[in-house]
């Protein structure tokens, strides 16, 4: 029996395929932009997995999806950044044109499990995953478990209500956690401090209030000593601890790997992010805090992860 299977990472820009071994080493990538129509981003799979195929021996193919599965991981219900919608059978039609296993699972899942089985939780009991990157997205692992809810959709942090009637949310409410402790929330949080304060030297300030920023500008700037970085970056670790005293008054785990795009620049806010953490948990002082630590696998987490469900399942 081949022992590689194709993790795929499916995103809303690119769509990546990797050859994953049975020990969680990616030997082979392929990388293209996702189409949006359905019928072309199935033909963009098939190929992608033809052309690895012609390398290697493949026994199943996992799929990272950012979306909303149903409970078994056979239906896409509705990806927002992708053409499936309204309980469309995935995992049927790919099996189908693929000739393989597929493996469909939540991209947030999907990293997790990369981190479980090869990264940062390796023999972690109750732990949960808390991916920041342009939203929130996070996902409880127990006993070696996904727990999905009943409708599959569960945890769900990232749009929680944190300051009423704050700022406006792509999912339709206003002050959601993910407003003010993502990557895109880091835009938000350096402009409103260049309304605030006297920032209007600093290398950043033009770029932030003529909204040409992101959040990767806002790191660097922060990591380089800019003050409206810093500021910036204060505001949304204070924010990230809230968020992980949350996770952690909500699921009471052992463990919390940060993780997503944000997490390359963890050293610039974990630690502080933790304290904040801490201090804001329902009995401060009087538990067990649990650990915080940053993923291990970086953006090959979903594509590991997925990859290696998909081998348990073939």
């Amino acid at each position: 029996m081949a022992s590689h299977t194709i993790g795929f990472d499916i995103g809303g820009t690119n769509t990546r395929a990797g050859v994953v071994d049975a020990h969680g080493n990616v030997l082979a990538v392929r990388s293209t932009e996702t189409p949006h129509v359905d019928a072309e981003l199935e033909q963009t799979i098939v190929d992608l997995v033809a052309d690895l195929r012609d390398e290697f021996d493949i026994s199943a193919v996992g799929m990272a999806i950012a979306g909303f599965l149903d409970p078994e991981c056979e239906i896409v219900r509705f990806a927002p950044h992708l053409p499936w919608r309204a309980d469309r059978p995935v995992r049927r039609e790919l099996e189908a044109a693929i000739g393989l296993p597929v493996r469909l699972e939540h991209d947030a899942n999907a990293a997790a499990w990369g981190e479980y089985r090869f990264g940062a939780a390796q023999d972690a009991e109750t732990w949960v995953f808390f991916a920041v990157g342009t939203g929130i997205g996070a996902t409880l692992v127990d006993r070696g478990e996904i727990y999905r809810g009943s409708f599959g959709t569960a945890p769900e942090f990232g749009h929680i209500t944190v300051v009423p009637g704050g700022r406006v949310c792509s999912c339709g409410k206003k002050g959601c956690l993910e407003r003010y402790a993502s990557g895109t929330s880091l835009v938000d949080c350096a402009l409103e401090k260049a309304t605030q304060g006297n920032y209007e030297d600093c290398a950043l300030y033009r770029k932030v209030v003529d909204k040409r920023a992101n959040g990767h500008d806002v790191m660097a700037a922060a990591r380089g000593g800019d003050a409206l970085g810093l500021a910036a970056l204060e505001s949304f670790r204070t924010w990230l601890g809230r968020g992980l005293s949350i996770v952690a008054d909500v699921l009471d785990p052992a463990c919390i790997v940060v993780g997503g795009g944000v997490s390359a620049d963890a050293d610039l806010f974990l630690d502080e992010a933790r304290a904040e953490m801490a201090a804001n948990m329902v009995g401060a002082g009087y538990r067990p805090v649990p650990q915080v630590l940053a993923a291990e696998l970086g953006p090959q987490a979903g594509m590991i992860g997925v990859a290696d469900l998909a081998r348990a399942d073939a």
